[in-house]
Order: C-alpha cells, then structure tokens, then sequence
C-alpha cells in the first residue's frame, strides 16, 4: 500500500506541475496579445491625429494638406503600452512606428507600424514580432 500511495503522489505532483507550466505559457500568450492590440488601438488614434492635422488648413494650426510639422503630443509618446515615434514624413504620407512593452515569442518587443495617406484618408496597420 505504501508504494502505491508513494506512486500516486508523484504523479499528482507532476500533472500539478505541467498544469503550472501550461498556465504560465498561456498568461504570457495572452499579455503579449493584449500589448499588440493595445499598440493597434494608440496607433489608431495617433494616425486619427496626424489626418485630424493634415486636414486643418495652416491658419487653424493644421497642416494644410501636408503632414509636415506634425508631431505626437507629448503625453501620447510614451505610454503604459509602449513608445510611439514617427519614422518617415513626406507630406503626402507619415508613418508611425510603435515599440510594445512586452517581448514576443523570438525574444525582441513587439512592434506595430501604421502608415497613413492624406490623399484618400486611408490607414494601413502593420504589426511586426510576434
């Protein structure tokens, strides 16, 4: 009877352990999706701003059909999700690339880019690392 009491204890500690495991694996899976939408969601927004400027003619404070001289709002730039930076302006389209928080499946942060065209209001989300 001992050995077989012995024998069921060793087990229940084992599945105790990979249920553990599993858990840990599926609550990283889960936080690093939620980092992507969240990047997905600012980057909406900061493409809204960007349009919101490229729209508003010069003498409102807008860019008059351009997107130069946009910049992120200060209290935008860095938030509980990421940092956002503008890494291409030509006038006619802007591109901000987002750095998430947490690390994806190959070990590098998660990374969103959005792309954002005046000329027919379009906007192109793009995420990167998984």
């Amino acid at each position: 009877m001992g050995q077989q009491q012995l024998l069921l204890i060793v087990l229940g500690v084992i599945i105790v352990g990979i249920s553990i495991v599993v858990g840990i694996n599926l609550f990283q899976s889960s936080a690093v999706q939620a980092n992507k939408d969240a990047l997905v969601s600012d980057l909406n927004n900061l493409g809204a701003l960007a349009l919101q400027y490229y729209k508003k003619p010069t003498n409102l404070g807008g860019g008059g059909n351009v997107f130069t001289g946009f910049t992120i709002p200060a209290n935008l730039a860095s938030t509980a999700n990421g940092t956002y930076a503008i890494t291409a302006n030509t006038g006619a389209v802007i591109t901000i690339t987002a750095t998430g928080t947490e690390l994806g499946a190959n070990g590098s942060a998660v990374k969103a880019t959005i792309a954002v065209t005046g000329s027919t209001a379009g906007m192109v989300t793009t995420i990167t690392n998984p």
